[in-house]
């Protein structure tokens, strides 16, 4: 890649890396379901792509302004892809408002990505639950220590923490301690009725499959239409 600075508050990108993977992805290469087809990717790109479950999430208000992050993905199920986050969040409240979020996953290494969009949904307590108490001890302290997306001033997050701490016991970070899921904390869940597959190309030409959600179909069992996109 080629940046050069022509004059002052200006950046241009000159040129790209070119693609060049093996592999062809067309409609009929792959399975008929996308959550299937992303599993196996996802179970593909293991050692060889760093982080692969860093997930952007776009979301958007009411008013039609968008804003977007990235966050872990930590879980696939029948329904669809999972993350964890705090429920007063930006994104969350967004999620609030309007119910629909869009993903995006890029895997450099091996010139792919995947791209979600559908509605949401929360995850009940008990599923959240479970997965805090997965958690490390500094992450648990942490979700209930910080009030993501608002403004704090220098020092205070330090204060929060120790006041924490003291709340439950927590002595050092390696004793563990019992610390509940907190009510402003948990997981949504994206119901897909739009996946795309991208695998990058020579001259910008990409393979790109999307499926398409028939619509009436059960969230649990959902049936797709697969076609091809043009680069």
């Amino acid at each position: 890649m080629d940046v050069v600075l022509p004059a002052p508050h200006q950046l241009k990108v000159l040129s790209h890396n070119q693609y060049n993977p093996p592999e062809h992805l067309t409609p009929t290469s792959v399975q008929p379901s996308p959550i299937d087809q992303f599993r196996t990717w996802f179970t593909e790109v293991q050692g060889h792509v760093r982080e692969p479950e860093a997930m952007c999430v776009s979301t958007v208000t009411r008013t039609g302004v968008p804003s977007s992050r990235y966050v872990l993905f930590k879980e696939l199920d029948s329904r669809g892809f999972v993350f964890y986050t705090n429920y007063t969040s930006r994104k969350s409240r967004e999620l609030e408002e309007n119910p629909r979020a869009a993903l995006a996953f890029y895997w450099r290494e091996v010139s792919r990505q995947v791209r979600v969009v559908g509605r949401v949904e929360k995850l009940s307590r008990e599923q959240s639950e479970e997965y805090f108490k997965s958690r490390p001890l500094g992450s648990r302290v942490g979700a209930w220590a910080s009030p993501q997306s608002q403004v704090v001033e220098e020092g205070e997050l330090l204060d929060r923490l120790d006041k924490v701490k003291e709340q439950f016991g927590v002595t050092n970070e390696t004793t563990d301690a019992d610390i509940p899921l907190p009510d402003f904390w948990g997981g949504w869940r994206v119901i897909p009725y739009e996946i795309e597959f991208w695998s990058g190309k020579p001259s910008r030409l990409h393979d790109r499959v999307r499926y398409l959600r028939v619509e009436g179909s059960a969230d649990d069992n959902p049936q797709w239409k697969i076609e091809r996109l043009a680069p």
